[in-house]
């Protein structure tokens, strides 16, 4: 019976390592976008803030997104492209709003928003709710189909919990990278200061770094969800358009194959999102114009 169990278990692990190899780009990108959330804390407040964003992506992945996954890949299969859609075009949306903040473009409460613990964390499970979306269904759609769904399942709670550890794991370690800088310039040792000291001075310029990755990692992954899944549904011209290009200089190699995807995607995903904050910004706006008439009854 041991036998048995540790049989099955083998094989829900290597399942789970082949489909994980796959969604190595997703995680990257999950955690790039991460750290934006937690910047403007107090440094007593960043661990408590990654762990609760963290147990929110575990309740995504584990009471979400796999049983409704699983369900709608055995009933109703043609609901998930739209889904997808409406996941990318969210990213793309929060992608294009970081753009327009870098130009000086950004809403009037989005400074009282930096610095409250529960809109952060809920942006964040937002934003991590499609990412994982995406890092789930690409397992899924790389596990082998006749597992069973016992074993689909086992799979994919291994991939969810895995997956959790190492972004947040990596988002814990960047945010606290400073704290270690400052520890070391305590140090008796003159090398270990500089080195402490190197540390602590290149975090800012490591973090704009990550914010301008996490960024672009919004658009390009939301612009992806967007056009494969467009494709799968009524319109196949970015499709189209991508295959094209990509196909043009295939012989330039996979990795200009890649970046030229990757442009086009991002490029995309900021069109995509430049246009739904218009349209967000305008129902806001006539909102606003609203609310005065209403309050004069």
């Amino acid at each position: 019976m041991s036998v048995g169990l540790l049989a099955v278990v083998d094989d829900i692990l290597s399942a789970a390592l082949k489909a994980s190899a796959k969604t190595a780009g997703v995680v990257i990108d999950d955690a790039a976008v991460t750290p934006q959330y937690v910047q403007g804390l107090t440094p007593a407040r960043e661990l408590p803030v990654v762990w609760r964003i963290a147990r929110g992506s575990l309740i995504n992945k584990f009471v979400i997104i796999i049983p409704i996954a699983l369900l709608l890949t055995a009933f109703a299969p043609w609901v998930l492209p739209f889904l997808l859609i409406i996941g990318g075009t969210y990213l793309c949306f929060e992608g294009a709003e970081k753009v327009m903040e870098w130009f000086g473009m950004h809403h009037a409460e989005a400074e009282e928003d930096v610095r409250d613990e529960k809109k952060l964390v809920s942006g964040a499970v937002r934003t991590d709710l499609i990412l994982s979306t995406e890092i789930m269904l690409i397992s899924l759609a790389s596990l082998d189909s006749g597992l069973g769904i016992w074993m689909t399942l086992g799979a994919l709670l291994v991939i969810g919990l895995v997956m959790t550890a190492v972004v947040y794991g990596a988002v814990a370690l960047l945010v606290k990278i400073d704290d270690i800088g400052l520890r070391l310039m305590k140090n008796p040792s003159r090398g270990v200061r500089r080195t402490g000291a190197r540390i602590v001075a290149s975090m800012p310029a490591v973090f704009r770094v990550i914010s301008i990755v996490g960024t672009v990692a919004m658009l390009w992954v939301g612009g992806h969800l967007v056009i494969a899944n467009l494709a799968e549904t009524f319109w196949h011209g970015p499709y189209d358009l991508l295959h094209v290009v990509t196909h043009a200089i295939e012989a330039a190699g996979p990795v200009v194959v890649w970046i030229a995807d990757t442009a086009m995607s991002a490029v995309f995903g900021l069109v995509l999102g430049l246009i739904v904050v218009a349209i967000v910004t305008g129902i806001s706006r006539l909102r606003s114009r609203n609310q005065p008439a209403k309050a004069t009854h």
